[in-house]
């Protein structure tokens, strides 16, 4: 079940935590977030999952910043939220989306217990302008059933900026899977050959 607007209203400071909240920015049922003034781009011409990419923080200006086609953004929300007893889910608005520009956080939605501000990507269908504090995207908040175990990654909990894929860390803290073949051959094995007669 998607709560209302009221009942978004109405859980924070308790379950909901939006900082700063505005009550302007509520909608039926669910609420918009702004963008923040920076973003981060990769420097890389090939990213690399296994290690950290070298990105580069560019900021937007108050006359906004155009966006290039083929090229992914990221960005962060300004407001940090937290959230207890609910998943939150994070869409791109839909007048944002009809200028070709997609902003949406993987998967689409966050945990239970996330705490801290979205990183957000954003990629453009052609050329666009985006300005800081814009309206750029919407939370919303699915009830729990069941045992609730809160979010409790040391990647992305608790961030304070805007964040580029730690995927790296994953395979760092994994053992080689890979299965090993043994093709050392004993110096002692007789090679024979076999004559055709």
């Amino acid at each position: 079940m998607i709560l209302s607007g009221p009942e978004i209203q109405n859980r924070i400071g308790g379950d909901i935590v939006i900082d700063p909240f505005e009550a302007e920015q509520l909608n039926p049922n669910s609420y918009n977030l702004r963008l923040h003034n920076e973003l981060l781009i990769y420097e890389e011409v090939v990213l690399d999952m296994r290690r950290p990419n070298r990105h580069r923080r560019i900021e937007i200006p108050p006359d906004g910043l155009v966006l290039d086609p083929g090229r992914l953004y990221l960005g962060r929300t300004f407001e940090r939220t937290e959230t207890h007893n609910l998943v939150p889910m994070l869409e791109g608005r839909s007048s944002i989306g009809r200028l070709g520009l997609f902003v949406h956080i993987t998967a689409g939605f966050g945990d239970v217990g996330f705490c801290g501000y979205w990183t957000l990507e954003m990629f453009a269908v052609q050329p666009i302008r985006v300005y800081a504090g814009i309206e750029i995207c919407q939370i919303f908040y699915h009830t729990l059933e069941g045992d609730v175990r809160e979010y409790a990654s040391d990647k992305y909990q608790h961030n304070r900026d805007i964040q580029p894929s730690l995927l790296y860390r994953e395979f760092a803290a994994q053992p080689e899977r890979q299965m090993k073949l043994d093709f050392h051959r004993d110096d002692t094995t007789e090679i024979r050959t076999v004559k055709k007669p």
